[in-house]
């Protein structure tokens, strides 16, 4: 395998395109992978994303552009996936061509529908990819700051460490700093958690709650994140790496966050249905939250604050009835910093 040789991009959305714009700081060329025709054709003359992160100019005479997923795949060696988690299947249904020879790397921070299982497991277990091939790419990292060319920080978790160390290096710039994690399954996991995290933290924004309480709420999902990952991924790690409590952090707290922007305005009072279309992107921690609650039942792990998310998203309870509620269950055994309204 030669790595990072010609390296695609599939998928087409805002992290799509900052993710295009790093790999060209370095890369001559690059492969890209989009649905749809009259995107790509918009996207050519113009000369950038006609949807997405539009203030970045490409030189396109270096992008071969494709909506045929089989042709991109077949003449490059690295796929970098940076679909939403909900559409994966239906852009993996027409391909015919094997990945088992491709690098893998996994940008999609939520759960294949239907299969609950992370992205890095789907290639796995439905394609044949080896785990040494699998990568995922993580950290504190929204697409608008990468477009503004902030100092950024980016995870590369992979199992064959040498292979990560190869890919990080194709990404680091004067923007972009780089570190290497074996974690790849605890990553994604996290990946996956603090999006829904972030919902949790905008229902609370929304609701009034301040700054006071959004620490200690933070502060105790992490907590809930290290019981979940070490029940469901055991491994020794430090979750107070960039690639978890940074990652949970930028997302809770950020106005560039959809999933907290989402959360808040349903602690103002807007539907779900509502919410999600005024975001007008895909909210990946409400594809995520039921499948995570699936997971800890499965495995028996106490997670309250995704419970609570859960009782608001899919069975009508009100924001501020579900966070009283999280607030003064049976003294909060897990949390007793949030018992105080008792």
């Amino acid at each position: 395998m030669k790595l990072p040789g010609k390296i695609a991009i599939m998928g087409g959305g805002s992290w799509a395109t900052a993710i295009a714009k790093i790999i060209l700081t370095q890369a001559e060329s690059i492969n890209w992978y989009m649905r749809r025709d009259d995107r790509i054709e918009e996207f050519k003359r113009l000369g950038h994303n006609p949807a997405y992160l539009t203030s970045v100019r490409f030189d396109i005479r270096r992008i071969n552009f494709s909506s045929d997923i089989n042709k991109v795949v077949k003449e490059s060696d690295t796929l970098i996936f940076v679909t939403p988690s909900p559409y994966l299947k239906s852009h993996l249904k027409k391909l015919k061509t094997k990945l088992k020879d491709k690098f893998i790397v996994t940008a999609i921070k939520g759960i294949v529908p239907d299969e609950n299982l992370i992205v890095s497991d789907y290639f796995h277990q439905m394609y044949d990819v080896p785990e040494e091939n699998i990568a995922v790419l993580a950290g504190p990292c929204h697409a608008e700051e990468v477009a503004l060319e902030r100092l950024s920080y980016l995870t590369v978790g992979c199992k064959d460490i040498e292979k990560a160390k190869m890919f990080a290096k194709q990404l680091a710039g004067h923007y972009i700093k780089t570190s290497v994690n074996p974690d790849v399954a605890g990553i994604e996991y996290a990946s996956v958690l603090k999006n829904v995290y972030a919902i949790a933290a905008g229902i609370c924004s929304g609701l009034k709650y301040g700054d006071n309480f959004q620490a200690v709420l933070v502060s105790n999902a992490l907590q809930e994140m290290n019981r979940f990952l070490n029940t469901v991924h055991p491994l020794e790690r430090c979750t107070n790496d960039s690639a978890y409590l940074g990652d949970l952090l930028v997302t809770s707290y950020s106005n560039f966050s959809r999933n907290r922007v989402f959360g808040t305005m349903i602690g103002k009072g807007y539907s779900v249905e509502d919410a999600l279309t005024e975001v007008k992107q895909v909210v990946e921690g409400v594809y995520s939250a039921k499948a995570v609650l699936k997971l800890a039942q499965k495995y028996q792990v106490s997670m309250p604050i995704v419970e609570t998310i859960c009782h608001v998203l899919f069975d009508g309870m009100k924001a501020v009835d579900a966070i009283t509620i999280l607030l003064t269950r049976d003294k909060c055994m897990e949390y007793p910093e949030l018992g105080w309204l008792e």
